[in-house]
């Protein structure tokens, strides 16, 4: 049975953990808190989920996915790239049905760890999801900066090559514009910057592609080279490495949120929010990784946007391309800073507004103001201490989206749903939960392996960020 702090959040729960509907229909429902009354307001439709997803999901992370072709080759790297998609999709089918489930029985569940603590009937579920949830919510608005930062001193040094400005000033510029653009009070009002990010994510990614498509034509090219490590171990550890990236890839961890912002009922929106968000992700991810590989084969960084800008000799396609390609990069990470901050924004807005009054008032202003500019500061002193924050994202994103997208979904309708134990349903979710249970603790391991690696090269506050 989860604590009574669960309890005034989710509703009355019974003995099992579960809701029962006479039960739900008996009592009043409980009067909305702040965060959900503000921040996470269910006003939205099912395009505007899709907005919000696709931001969620379909970053500049793409631009890392020829790399984890590299550690995998094409056959093998374009096939768990279609299953990681096919199997990611399912997941989150399977999670919104749970939550229209519970929603027809009287029990709308608008956060995460309300959800799994609800249908799993644990207090310490409850708990275990809102830390891993804000951990990764958290490292991705800290990589967001980190990276926008990373685009803002790639144009400044292209402008101003003897410029005095460090890395540290282009976060604190960063980190001024998301503490501006914060104060939009709910998720549903980040909607029309959602749908600019979706058509950013489209367009750099058509650039980079068509970037890569020149740099393999021309006559400066690198050798296409795409054999594998000659060490069995090696190989292994790059598999392992690139499957971790590929889940982080598809991994958002926020869901239930973004349903939230529908407007109720919410059946069957999601299932239309997710086609539109695949739609333009199965697009995006396979068009960066076939250019890219394509391009640099063995040779390709972990950013491919880093092999076209090699730092010895000229660009590899024409600066204005990348420029802007890099130019709609930086813009799209504010909206994904924006989205990856709302959990913490609710959290905080549930303990210190009032739902009473206008969210506007000078009472839920006041604190919207301060709190929200402190989280920014303190993401931003984050970005400027570990320019190497991608490393430690890597193993967080192992731990974390691992049983947050691929384990927890089957998990909760295996229990919620409860299909006959040897239905194909039951036995193909359970087998889903296993595999990817393993292959989240060897990825995290590889990833904790390439972080000692690296360790030689990370400095606090460097200029540098390390790749």
């Amino acid at each position: 049975m989860a604590p009574a702090a669960f309890d005034a959040e989710a509703g009355v729960t019974n003995g099992n953990g579960g809701a029962s509907a006479s039960h739900a229909a008996a009592k009043p429902a409980p009067a909305a808190d702040a965060g959900a009354a503000f921040v996470l307001e269910s006003k939205g439709t099912w395009w505007h989920a899709g907005f919000h997803l696709t931001t969620a999901i379909v970053g500049p992370t793409v631009l890392t996915l020829p790399y984890a072709l590299r550690g995998m080759g094409w056959g093998l790297g374009l096939t768990l790239l279609a299953v990681m998609a096919a199997v990611t999709f399912y997941e989150y089918s399977l999670m919104s049905r749970v939550l229209d489930h519970c929603e027809a029985r009287g029990r709308r569940h608008i956060r995460f760890r309300e959800l799994a603590a609800d249908v799993l009937g644990s207090g310490w579920m409850f708990y275990f999801v809102v830390t891993v949830q804000t951990a990764i919510n958290t490292g991705v608005s800290i990589g967001a900066i980190l990276l926008a930062a990373d685009c803002l001193e790639i144009m400044y040094t292209s402008l101003a090559p003897h410029g005095t400005l460090k890395l540290y000033h282009f976060i604190i510029m960063v980190a001024v514009v998301l503490a501006f653009l914060s104060q939009l009070p709910s998720f549903h009002s980040l909607r029309h910057i959602n749908f600019a990010s979706l058509l950013l994510s489209l367009g750099y990614t058509i650039l980079v592609s068509a970037a890569c498509i020149h740099a393999g034509l021309s006559k400066n090219a690198p050798a296409k080279d795409y054999s594998l490590s000659s060490s069995k171990s090696e190989q292994t550890f790059n598999a392992f490495l690139s499957i971790s990236i590929l889940a982080s890839v598809f991994g958002n961890g926020i869901l239930p949120e973004i349903q939230a912002t529908l407007a109720p009922p919410a059946a069957g929106k999601m299932i239309k929010a997710l086609v539109l968000c695949y739609s333009v992700g199965v697009f995006t991810f396979f068009l960066s990784s076939v250019t890219g590989y394509w391009a640099f084969g063995s040779h390709v960084q972990s950013n491919v946007l880093k092999s076209l800008m090699p730092d010895s000799g000229p660009a590899l396609a024409p600066t204005w391309l990348l420029g802007i390609a890099v130019l709609f990069v930086l813009l799209q990470l504010l909206a994904i800073g924006l989205v990856y901050s709302q959990v913490a924004y609710e959290i905080m807005e549930k303990s210190s507004a009032d739902a009473a009054q206008d969210r506007f008032s000078r009472r839920n202003l006041v604190p919207r103001l301060v709190l929200r500019t402190l989280y920014l500061a303190f993401c931003a002193l984050m970005a400027a201490m570990l320019p190497f924050f991608g490393d430690i994202v890597g193993v967080v994103g192992a731990i974390g989206f691992i049983p947050l997208d691929f384990v927890l979904p089957v998990l909760m309708y295996n229990m919620a749903l409860a299909p006959p134990r040897r239905s194909p349903v039951f036995l193909a979710n359970t087998a889903v939960m296993v595999v990817f249970a393993g292959v989240g603790a060897i990825g995290a391991y590889a990833s904790i392996r390439k972080l000692v690696l690296d360790a030689d090269k990370f400095k606090l506050f460097s200029n540098n960020v390390v790749d």
